[in-house]
């Protein structure tokens, strides 16, 4: 197997980074806004879904600026914006200020949007087919170690600190990872063509022209099987969104495990996607994408519904807990494989951008909309399998609208 290339892997190292600060408290912002600022569930949701308006208009104008800007200028000023909002909102946590943590935590979410299909085009300028997919793997992988090392430290260290303080030291390892990846990453082929640098290797080489804004938005009109892709993936995300916010905020305010197990849970996570996704992608070569989305999301149901019965009957809850975010984890890794690499696929050469772009933004609505609509069933139903069947319903429908792309999708472009 080919050794991974060079810039890929700095990359992943930076993501690494840039997952640790933000995994140290952002996936317990809402449990602070619950437990610290006594707001109820509903209001939860609602407020995490206004942080998430904002990305959700700007991905698609964030792939159109990557294709015409280039992708390392993107993606570091959408890292140093990320640092800068982490560091303010531990203030803001400081402050008790809900307004600007909404604000703070807006702006964290747009500079992480920016920043996705700046790194999805990256990838993309340095492999093809399989090894694109393997790209895409590597970055997860070091995503999600990052991921796990701040998500376990700010379990066990918000106990102790409290969120400001591990809110502030979120901002430095951000800082970190931007002084990183500005140090080693280099331009990719498709940057180095922009600028109009001497040719790059046949195999890599970026497109000697970028269309219009109005052109990238026409071909994108007209590529019906990818936009109704796009659709079917939006009530998917309004399914298995429930993992990042509805599932954790369940599990401590509902079933009152504490932050130290929620943390070890969610590291869990993280330790399970960097040993079982390489070899999950290895195993996934061959099939098709869509297919696999449907089985990822088969095995997130299953998850939410095995916490489910273990919660009604008040039975084995921590055992249940960790045995729900490995079959989630599961679920994860598979899904994550045709949602990372086909838009990429199916982009012609010069609008990998503009694709991963809307698909991003069309996504991001099923997962803008998920933390309201968690919050509403959470206040709605009080029966855990009621629950988490509800929160399933969305992806019925996006699952046949997959199935119905899948069958007019390029055969090779829907291949791992």
């Amino acid at each position: 197997m080919p050794e991974m290339e060079r810039n890929v892997r700095w990359l992943g190292f930076g993501a690494v980074l840039r997952a640790t600060g933000q995994s140290l408290i952002y996936p317990y912002f809402s449990l602070f806004l619950r437990n610290v600022l006594g707001v109820p569930f509903l209001e939860v949701g609602l407020l995490l879904t206004i942080t998430g308006v904002v990305p959700l208009f700007i991905v698609p104008f964030a792939g159109l600026l990557t294709d015409r800007v280039g992708r390392r200028r993107v993606f570091l000023a959408a890292m140093t914006a990320e640092a800068s909002a982490v560091l303010l909102t531990a203030e803001a946590m400081n402050l008790r200020s809900i307004p600007a943590l909404v604000v703070l935590v807006t702006v964290l979410g747009t500079a992480g949007t920016i920043a996705g299909p700046a790194i999805s085009a990256y990838v993309a300028d340095f492999s093809q087919g399989h090894e694109r997919t393997r790209g895409y793997t590597w970055i997860r992988v070091g995503w999600n170690v990052g991921f796990t090392l701040g998500v376990l430290s700010g379990g066990v260290l918000i106990g102790f600190f409290g969120f400001v303080s591990v809110g502030f030291a979120a901002g430095v390892a951000l800082l970190a990872g931007v002084g990183f990846v500005a140090a080693f990453l280099e331009p990719s082929p498709y940057d180095l063509r922009l600028r109009g640098a001497a040719a790059v290797p046949a195999a890599s080489s970026g497109p000697a022209r970028v269309g219009s804004v109005r052109e990238s938005l026409e071909i994108l009109r007209k590529d019906r099987p990818f936009l109704i892709l796009c659709a079917g993936v939006a009530l998917v995300s309004l399914s298995v969104g429930q993992w990042g916010v509805t599932f954790p905020l369940y599990v401590n305010s509902v079933l009152r495990i504490p932050y130290a197990i929620l943390g070890a849970g969610l590291a869990l996570n993280g330790v399970l996607v960097v040993f079982g996704q390489p070899p999950t992608t290895r195993a996934s070569r061959g099939s098709r994408h869509t297919a696999l989305l449907v089985l990822g999301v088969g095995l997130y149901a299953a998850g939410f519904l095995l916490l489910a019965a273990f919660a009604l009957a008040s039975l084995a809850l921590v055992a249940a807990f960790f045995a729900a975010v490995f079959v989630l984890t599961m679920g994860e890794n598979v899904e994550s494989i045709p949602t990372t690499t086909l838009p990429s696929n199916l982009a012609p050469p010069t609008e990998i951008g503009a694709y991963n772009g809307a698909f991003g933004a069309i996504m991001g609505a099923g997962y803008t909309l998920a933390p309201a609509l968690g919050g509403f069933v959470l206040g709605l139903a009080p029966n855990p399998i009621a629950v988490w069947s509800l929160l399933m319903v969305p992806a019925v429908p996006g699952i046949l609208l997959v199935g119905f792309a899948s069958r007019r999708l390029p055969r090779a472009a829907n291949l791992a």
